[in-house]
């Protein structure tokens, strides 16, 4: 009895080595992940969107092209 345990033992082992070093190589877990994007703040509304998306004039971000003419309101200048 002891002797097919061990036989079933080292089978599994065998296996479980094969797979490990047969297996092709992953891919760092941090690579799947999008890269962080870089979030501003609308002077006009306040609203925070990535700032791909966002319009620029001078110093200020601006989430749409009305609030771009609009400019900044009070508070942000």
């Amino acid at each position: 009895m002891i002797r097919l345990i061990f036989w079933i033992a080292v089978v599994f082992a065998a296996i479980w080595l094969w797979r490990k070093f047969n297996a092709p190589a992953r891919q760092p877990r941090g690579d799947d992940k999008p890269a962080s994007l870089t979030m501003v703040r609308c002077a006009q509304c306040g609203v925070h969107l990535p700032q791909d998306r966002a319009l620029r004039r001078d110093s200020h971000w601006y989430c749409s092209q009305p609030h771009l003419e609009q400019g900044p309101t009070n508070g942000a200048r």
